[in-house]
């Protein structure tokens, strides 16, 4: 069974017209950012569809390339950091971020805007650092 770059891609496209729109925020000050109801609620949906797409990213890989079974969301991005499809350190920081997928999807309404807004300015990196590693392995997919 091989990995179905169709489906990767299209997560990485998801994953960029996010990353594109956060951008938007970077740079404002919390009072503007919280003051706006509609701001906040897009932000979190667009965090949510990134974390979502890496989690979907980290399964297809898992599955395909018989990497081992995780129990949590989080696993996911460790058995890939044990595989040496990304670095550790990205995995324990990816895996911090799928348990904030869980807060935001489980509840909702105990989530920090604060927070949410500091995941924007210094946490998304992360992410990019994600799609490159998935880029990477990808090219070493298709060569074999």
């Amino acid at each position: 069974m091989k990995i179905d770059q169709d489906v990767i891609e299209a997560k990485l496209d998801i994953i960029e017209r996010n990353l594109v729109f956060l951008d938007e925020f970077k740079g404002i000050e919390y009072e503007d950012f919280a003051s706006s109801y509609k701001n906040v609620q897009a932000a979190k949906y667009s965090l949510l569809e990134i974390i979502e797409c890496c989690i979907d990213i980290a399964s297809q890989i898992i599955a395909v390339c018989g990497i081992g079974r995780a129990e949590e969301y989080r696993e996911m991005f460790y058995l890939l950091g044990e595989r040496n499809v990304i670095n550790k350190a990205l995995a324990e920081r990816l895996g911090d971020m799928a348990g904030f997928r869980n807060l935001l999807v489980h509840r909702y309404g105990d989530v920090d805007n604060e927070i949410v807004l500091e995941m924007i300015e210094s946490e998304l990196e992360d992410v990019v650092e994600f799609e490159r590693a998935v880029a990477r392995f990808m090219e070493c997919e298709v060569d074999e």
